[in-house]
Formats: C-alpha cells, structure tokens, sequence
C-alpha cells in the first residue's frame, strides 16, 4: 500500500518507508546499502513495520518516479533535491 488510510500506519505504507529512505541518502547509497541500513531497524521499535526488499525496490521506484532521488553512474541513489 502506497498510502496511509483510516486503519493503516503510515509506517506500513510505502509513502512512510520513502520518508525513511530520504533521510538515509545524506550520500550516494546502492540498492543494496539501502537494505543493510533500513534491515537494521526494519519492525523495531524505530520503525514499527516490516518491508520487504521487494517493497525497497517499490519504494525506490515510487521516490523516483517523483523526481526525488536519482542515480549517478556508478549506479548509486542520491537525493536529486536537497
């Protein structure tokens, strides 16, 4: 689920993994940085659901498809506004 409804946590949508996946780009990160840093507080009490490597990649393509992060040549994600 992309977005938050009367009986979803926004941290079990994709829109409130994408807020994570923001604040974690303060440099360029692959795919596979990404997972490591969000695997280690994924369904924490720091973020209080489970997501998938699917629902990264989901997640990803979504903050993308908004113009809000982008890829360089050597195939890392960075912030494309800051």
């Amino acid at each position: 689920m992309i977005f938050p409804s009367k009986h979803t946590k926004l941290s079990e949508t994709l829109l409130g993994l994408g807020s994570f996946i923001l604040e974690s780009i303060i440099t360029p990160k692959t795919i596979d940085e990404l997972w490591l840093v969000f695997s280690k507080i994924n369904n924490t009490e720091k973020f209080p659901a489970y997501h998938s490597f699917d629902n990264l990649i989901l997640t990803v393509d979504f903050l993308y498809s908004l113009g809000l992060i982008d890829q360089d040549k050597e195939g890392k994600i960075h912030r494309a506004i800051n």
